[in-house]
């Protein structure tokens, strides 16, 4: 979107002017160049899908690592399954950097929508960890794909009929809840529920 990249412009200068100041410590990684930064800003590979998280918790895919960035509050109200709190305020507090640059893991930055994981990937990078994401659309893109999915048009394209499958299957793995639809609605996959330990709270 034509105001998003203004966005992540201002996050930019902020982290680089003066943002950055109470990330100086002794123990932090190399920092990654600002022209590099900005460059890997700018790419959409940066952002997961929903679709694309929702598949890698039913899989109990374990290189995934969920951290949701709002506050404390938020997070107690309502997260994703196994996700881990650390508001974007608290990064360098309690060890929280150990939860980024394990090798193997996918971090992906949650909040209700874009701009606070946006802001913490931007911190993150700017401290030289690589291998993390941003949800995109955040928790409120979460509710509408993957917990509220609407069903498409008669007219609409064989694809869209294949996200809506699996998005039905997912919404009853995730809230227990009976779809409503057909056996042909459902999803057809061996999953492994994983323990959600550390949940509590984390649009398109």
């Amino acid at each position: 979107m034509m105001n998003r990249n203004y966005i992540f412009l201002t996050i930019l200068m902020l982290v680089l002017a003066g943002g950055t100041l109470f990330l100086s410590m002794n123990d932090e990684p190399d920092q990654i160049d600002p022209k590099v930064l900005l460059e890997e800003m700018i790419q959409p590979t940066r952002y997961v899908s929903t679709d694309q998280v929702a598949k890698m918790l039913i899989q109990g895919d374990p290189s995934l690592m969920l951290i949701d960035v709002r506050s404390e509050d938020d997070y107690s109200y309502y997260t994703l399954p196994g996700a881990v709190n650390i508001p974007l305020d608290s990064l360098l507090v309690n060890g929280n950097l150990s939860y980024l640059g394990m090798p193997g893991t996918k971090v992906v930055f949650v909040s209700n929508d874009d701009i606070k994981a946006d802001q913490m990937w931007v911190l993150t990078k700017r401290l030289g960890y690589n291998s993390t994401y941003v949800l995109k659309g955040g928790i409120n893109c979460w509710m509408q794909t993957i917990i509220e999915p609407q069903r498409p048009s008669d007219d609409a394209p064989a694809v869209d009929f294949e996200t809506y499958t699996f998005r039905k299957g997912a919404q009853m793995y995730f809230t227990g809840a009976g779809s409503g639809e057909s056996e042909a609605t459902k999803v057809d996959v061996e999953v492994r529920r994983r323990e959600k330990s550390n949940v509590a709270a984390g649009g398109c």
